[in-house]
């Protein structure tokens, strides 16, 4: 068969799902992302340098710590693509979340339980 004779399939130029991609708006969401990240990044660094004079250690840690947790959200969920996810996924998630919470608390609660006789250094 000549090249002339081919025949084109249209259904080969699109995904899976059957909707186009729009590479140029793909590309500027990763960018808008990727600066999200930069300005989490810069923000947690920025509260770590605040004067311990007016800021308390656990005030800094606590504000990092919830910086760190939207910069998360904004990675699982937007380069992950775990927003548009399905069911399924947001209650694996869940679960998981639920266990890692319940084993802080479990760490923390249980820190000054030694056992009778022991003595700590």
């Amino acid at each position: 068969m000549s090249d002339t004779q081919k025949i084109e399939n249209p259904a080969a130029h699109k995904p899976a799902d059957g909707h186009e991609v729009d590479f140029n708006s793909y590309l500027r969401r990763c960018l808008y992302i990727f600066i999200a990240i930069l300005c989490a990044i810069t923000m947690m660094v920025w509260i770590s340098f605040l004067p311990t004079a007016s800021y308390s250690w656990s005030f800094k840690v606590t504000f990092i710590l919830a910086v760190a947790a939207c910069n998360a959200f904004v990675v699982a969920g937007f380069l992950m693509h775990l927003i548009s996810e399905k069911k399924m996924v947001y209650m694996i998630l869940a679960t998981t979340v639920f266990f890692v919470i319940a084993l802080f608390w479990l760490t923390l609660y249980c820190m000054q339980d030694f056992p009778s006789g022991t003595t700590f250094k």
